[in-house]
């Protein structure tokens, strides 16, 4: 017991606080960015350590015990100090410089991120950026990437970062034959959909599962050739919603459907984190994609705004 507070880090002590802050797991593990087995097993793990209970499990969620509660306040304690060190730190702090490599599909960089990191290499002119462009795992133990921005149901614990949004699909096809009078789009379309090589995205399975082969047009292996395919009218399709909604050609043919979304995350390898070009672009990213939530989520009142924030920062 009197060795085990030398194998405590600071990340256990914000485990701890955050639990305790939350009341739960699952928001705990949101907070945190990790996820909730991840959670689960350390806070196990530090009690283990420690060689007592830090909390008490009931329906209602988790209760700090007397040992739990001293914890949080030393983790409290630690936070505040944290923070003044960086405060005093911030104006000696490296401005963030060097190669940057951000791994991404295409669809979220053309649909999203490119104006991002326009506006953040107008912030940080001493990063270069390097785009690595594709949907197979990248393995950032080797450095294969810096930052990961992906839409994913769960990351590897080896990683960290956050949520950013949800992000909803929607089934679209061209406006002109919507518009159409005396023809239903979706009864009498054909499909233009995602071959197996993106068999893992709901939008495939549906194709495969649930529209007759003859009824196919199309199968590619990239979402940003759905919507070039259906803009180019050879048939309707699901896409993702900041991808639809931004073509003015295209129009949605039926509501988001709630089973077809994925998360968005944004992540990098622990020992990255500290890194300033790093933290800068995290941050950045970060902030610049919450204010496009309504559009990644598929809230369509958002769509105008968004249309013109995303239109007005790619014309700068």
């Amino acid at each position: 017991m009197a060795e085990a507070p030398k194998a405590l880090c600071w990340d256990d002590f914000r485990l701890v606080m955050a639990v305790a802050e939350t009341g739960g797991l699952p928001a705990a593990a949101l907070r945190l960015g990790l996820n909730h087995s991840t959670v689960f097993r350390r806070l196990r793990q530090v009690e283990a350590m420690l060689g007592v209970a830090l909390f008490e499990r009931h329906r209602s969620g988790f209760t700090p015990t007397p040992a739990g509660e001293d914890m949080v306040a030393t983790a409290g304690r630690m936070d505040r100090d944290v923070g003044d060190v960086l405060r005093r730190l911030a104006g000696q702090a490296p401005s963030p410089a060097g190669e940057l490599r951000v791994s991404t599909s295409d669809t979220l960089l053309s649909g999203l991120l490119l104006p991002v990191l326009a506006r953040f290499r107008a912030a940080y002119p001493r990063v270069t950026l390097e785009l690595v462009i594709g949907n197979a795992a990248l393995n950032l133990s080797r450095r294969d990437a810096d930052v990961v921005l992906r839409a994913a149901e769960t990351v590897p614990d080896t990683l960290v970062g956050r949520r950013l949004a949800r992000i909803a699909w929607g089934l679209y096809g061209r406006a002109e034959d919507v518009m159409a009078p005396g023809q239903d789009p979706v009864a009498q379309a054909n499909w233009v959909g995602l071959d197996d090589s993106m068999s893992t995205l709901k939008p495939a399975q549906f194709l495969r599962q649930s529209v007759a082969p003859e009824r196919i047009a199309c199968r590619v292996n990239s979402v940003r050739a759905v919507a070039e395919a259906v803009e180019a009218g050879l048939g309707i399709g699901h896409l993702p919603c900041f991808e639809g909604d931004m073509r003015p050609a295209l129009r949605r043919l039926a509501p988001p459907d709630p089973s077809f979304a994925s998360t968005l995350w944004i992540l990098t390898h622990p020992d990255l984190r500290h890194a300033p070009r790093v933290r800068a672009l995290m941050d950045f990213a970060g902030s610049a994609l919450a204010q496009l939530r309504g559009l990644i989520e598929g809230d369509s009142p958002h769509l105008l705004a968004a249309r013109e924030q995303v239109g007005d920062t790619q014309h700068r």
